[in-house]
């Protein structure tokens, strides 16, 4: 095939979630009619990453969420944020942001669980949450009922800049343990 980079350029330009190598060995076999092999593709994808990191652009490919994406460099986050005015849009409540972290750390994860931990009603929350594609269904619960398990979605780990749900923050590294750590990191 003739051009292998430019066509994952492209595949990955059109792209609007990360790709990965299996994705992209799927498609170049089935329009080459051959195999594509996967150290070419990494090879190629080294390549683009290189090329895009050049100060000149201002994006670049990124390994994320298990496969390949571009997105835009640090320096332009904010000059996209005021253009999409993602500020408004992304804004979540805090209800909402908190049962994001719950559903994040104990994925997967029923409606009901997250109210006993969060001892409130979560329907609006959840609702929400699925609405901005931050989390998914990822099936049903054998518990009586089959109640419906939450988990985050693709677009919560390229958001978060996650490769998986194992890179999120250790809770005690972010939160208090105890009422003993609390009363010692308000000294």
């Amino acid at each position: 095939m003739e051009n292998v980079l430019l066509h994952i350029e492209a595949i990955l330009f059109a792209a609007n979630q990360a790709v990965s190598i299996k994705e992209l060995k799927a498609c170049l076999d089935k329009l080459e009619e051959q195999d594509i092999s996967a150290t070419l593709i990494k090879e190629q994808l080294e390549l683009l990453m290189n090329k895009f990191n050049d100060e000149y652009y201002s994006f670049e490919l990124v390994h994320i969420s298990g496969g390949y994406r571009f997105l835009s460099k640090g320096n332009y986050h904010k000059t996209i944020s005021v253009y999409m005015n993602q500020k408004a849009k992304r804004r979540l409540s805090n209800a909402a942001m908190e049962t994001l972290s719950i559903i994040a750390y104990k994925q997967p994860i029923t409606k009901a669980e997250i109210e006993q931990i969060r001892g409130v009603n979560c329907d609006y929350s959840v609702q929400k949450l699925l609405e901005k594609e931050l989390i998914s269904i990822e099936g049903r619960s054998n518990a009586p009922g089959r109640p419906i398990l939450y988990g985050t979605s693709q677009q919560f780990m390229d958001y978060f800049g996650l490769k998986s749900p194992k890179d999120l923050p250790k809770l005690k590294d972010v939160a208090p343990q105890n009422e003993h750590e609390i009363g010692q990191a308000e000294e």
